[in-house]
C-alpha cells in the first residue's frame, strides 16, 4: 500500500528542526528565523524529544541547546558569551522596556546594548519599528548601543570596550547629579 501525502507532512517545529540539522553550518542561523517567526523553543523541545534517537536527533539537540539561553539569534548569543567572559555583570537578557524588549539591559545604568541582524531587519516595518523603539529609549533616559554579527565576531574587544565606556559613563553621570 503506498502513502499518501498527507503522511508526509510535519509539523512546523518538528520541519524546523530537520531543515536546520540538514542546514549543517547555516542551521542556526535557520533556526534562529524561525524562532522570531514560526515557532516557540518549547514546541521545539517537545518535537525533539519525540524523535530522539532519529538520525540527526544529536544536532538537533545541540542546536537546541545552543537556543536554550533564550537569545533570539546567534549574535545575540554570542554577546552573552563576550559578556561573560569579560566579567561583565549587571545585565538582563530580553528585558522589557515599555512596549519593547532590549536585547540585552544594564538597567541600573540605563544602557541597551541591541544586536542588528539581517534575520529580524528583513522588511521596511521592522527597520522602521527598530527606529521607533531607539527613540523612544532615548526619550526615557536609555543609552543605545547597537552592534552587528560583525562586531562582535570581528572586533569583540572594540565591543566590550564601547559597552564597558557606556557604563562607566552612567556611573559617572550618576555621581555627578548625586553630588550637585
Amino acid at each position: 500500500m503506498s502513502r499518501s501525502c498527507a503522511e508526509w507532512v510535519t509539523a512546523q517545529p518538528l520541519t524546523a528542526l530537520e531543515t536546520a540539522v540538514a542546514l549543517e553550518r547555516r542551521g542556526a542561523e535557520f533556526l534562529d528565523r524561525a524562532l522570531q517567526r514560526w515557532v516557540s523553543h518549547p514546541a521545539l523541545c517537545r518535537a525533539h524529544s519525540r524523535q530522539l534517537g532519529s538520525t540527526g536527533s544529536r544536532v538537533a539537540g545541540d542546536l537546541l541547546a545552543a537556543a536554550g539561553d533564550r537569545a533570539g539569534s546567534a549574535a545575540e548569543r554570542l554577546l552573552v558569551r563576550l559578556l561573560r567572559t569579560a566579567g561583565v555583570t549587571g545585565w538582563r537578557l530580553a528585558h522589557p522596556v515599555g512596549s519593547w524588549t532590549l536585547d540585552v539591559a544594564f538597567r541600573a545604568e540605563r544602557v541597551a546594548v541591541e544586536v542588528d541582524g539581517w534575520a529580524w531587519h528583513w522588511d521596511a516595518h521592522r527597520f522602521g519599528a527598530d527606529r521607533r523603539r531607539q527613540n523612544e529609549l532615548v526619550a526615557r533616559g536609555w543609552t543605545v548601543l547597537r552592534f552587528t554579527w560583525h562586531d562582535l565576531h570581528g572586533e569583540p574587544d572594540r565591543v566590550m570596550a564601547e559597552i564597558k565606556a557606556a557604563l562607566a559613563r552612567s556611573h559617572d553621570t550618576k555621581r555627578t547629579s548625586s553630588t550637585a
